[in-house]
């Protein structure tokens, strides 16, 4: 299988400015998912996409390929990532060049290994679904089974549907979020559905420890926090 990985990185962060090349432990934040995505067994290419000339100086610096710079309509505050994708696979397309999958690596969650990310596409491509996300368990007091949503007479019904909520922490049944370090999907997906998930997604678990989705900079300092412990 063919597997174009996109890490999809534009300048103007408001939360963390600069944070795609902001030095982590010394490091170019852009460099711990560039590493790992380059020790990949199973990519195919690994590309940056983005509009920014000095965040594409630092990827090429760490060998990452950057085949085209991302139109500016592209790399607005809410422009969709599926929007970013597409646009790289008819780059693509362009050129003659075709791919079986897109593997989306955000460079905001920079702690993975290249071990978990090979393991991700291994069971992706033996799942035959339509994307693969990583997730992370959801909490139990956060547990779908357990919010509530504001009906039209402004009283509180449960989010899911049911009349009756489960009192027992024990019967909940597991329940995940997508913690934004992985996703996989098959290029007819995305390009025929515009869609990162299709008809069927399945999942990979990842480590609480390793998980840290760069936001704000109160995310930047537990990275760096996180950064010193994995050293010890």
């Amino acid at each position: 299988m063919k597997i174009l990985a996109i890490i999809p990185v534009r300048g103007g962060s408001k939360g963390v400015p600069g944070k795609n090349i902001k030095l982590l432990n010394g490091k170019p934040l852009l460099s711990y998912t560039a590493e790992i995505a380059l020790q990949s067994k199973y990519l195919t290419e690994v590309i940056l996409s983005s509009e920014d000339e000095q965040i594409i100086a630092v990827a090429k610096s760490l060998d990452i390929k950057v085949p085209f710079v991302r139109p500016a309509e592209l790399a607005n505050d809410n422009t969709p990532t599926i929007d970013v994708l597409i646009h790289a696979l008819k780059w693509y397309e362009s050129q003659n060049v075709f791919f079986d999958a897109v593997c989306l690596l955000q460079a905001t969650s920079p702690f993975r290994t290249a071990k978990f990310l090979d393991k991700a596409i291994e069971k992706f491509i033996k799942s035959d679904c339509d994307s693969l996300v990583s997730v992370q368990k959801v909490p139990h007091e956060y547990n779908p089974h357990w919010t509530f949503e504001v009906n039209n007479e402004g009283n509180l019904k449960i989010a899911t549907g049911e009349t009756e909520i489960i009192s027992r922490r024990q019967e909940l049944p597991t329940a995940y979020h997508r913690d934004g370090s992985i996703y996989i999907t098959k290029t007819k997906v995305l390009l025929q559905e515009h869609s990162l998930y299709g008809k069927n997604t399945t999942f990979i678990e990842s480590s609480p420890e390793m998980y840290v989705n760069i936001d704000t900079m109160q995310d930047w300092e537990k990275a760096e926090l996180m950064v010193k412990n994995f050293k010890k």
